[in-house]
């Protein structure tokens, strides 16, 4: 659920509006690299829960903890570093992260039926395509909207470490309420920031870069949607 939001986004210029090829290249590059993130996610993750030794190892002994963290360590390196390494270094890295995460969802198949899994993905990305539509084509400015969610999302985080003391079934049910509202909102706004990063006269590493890093950014918004609503309304097996 962590996003790191103080971190710089490349901000090299003013907000290019126009939607142009240029811009459209770009986003349709941020959105090959988070639907080929989520893919490697899911394969992973499926391959892992197939395999009931690798399950085990996984999820029956520290090394679950150490996966749970691993994504989360790999997000501040690249938010933190993303302006100095290299773009495919930055590639890599999201590959990396991407596979880690599918180990660590990987119970998620072991959890909830196949069925309940693919109809809470498919409406996810209904949600997920509408918001980011909308904070593409928007000329509203969504800092506002943006800096509440974010804000919303501290709440969040703070009311979840609590829960794991209280074990509220009642309090997770609304946090998985507002986890979706949260990340929902976040997904426009995300949108517009990675469109209004966009500059035309990027060289090929700097667009490349900031192009992993949009990416990273909805893929977030996407699994914590998807990992919500499948609290809400997935079937169990």
């Amino acid at each position: 659920m962590s996003r790191f939001d103080d971190q710089p986004i490349f901000r090299t210029g003013g907000t290019n509006a126009a939607i142009d090829e240029g811009l459209r290249t770009f986003m349709l590059r941020v959105y090959s690299f988070m639907a080929l993130g989520l893919g490697l996610t899911g394969t992973v993750g499926y391959i892992v829960a197939s395999n009931p030794q690798l399950m085990h190892a996984v999820h029956g002994s520290g090394l679950s903890l150490l996966f749970m963290l691993a994504p989360i360590g790999l997000v501040m390196f690249l938010s933190m570093r993303m302006n100095k390494i290299e773009a495919s270094t930055a590639q890599t890295l999201f590959w990396v992260f991407s596979a880690l995460m599918g180990v660590s969802l990987s119970i998620v198949f072991a959890v909830y039926t196949g069925s309940s899994i693919a109809q809470m993905f498919f409406v996810t990305a209904s949600v997920f395509g509408s918001m980011s539509l909308y904070g593409y084509t928007t000329k509203k400015d969504l800092t506002s909207m943006g800096s509440f969610m974010i804000m919303g999302l501290y709440g969040i985080i703070l009311a979840s470490i609590v829960n794991m003391f209280m074990h509220s079934s009642a309090m997770q049910f609304m946090l998985s309420v507002l986890t979706v509202i949260v990340f929902t909102g976040l997904t426009a706004y995300d949108t517009q920031r990675i469109k209004e990063v966009y500059e035309e006269s990027d060289g090929t590493d700097v667009a490349s870069k900031k192009a992993v890093f949009g990416a990273l950014m909805l893929y977030m918004d996407f699994i914590n949607i998807f990992l919500s609503l499948l609290r809400l309304f997935g079937v169990r097996k």
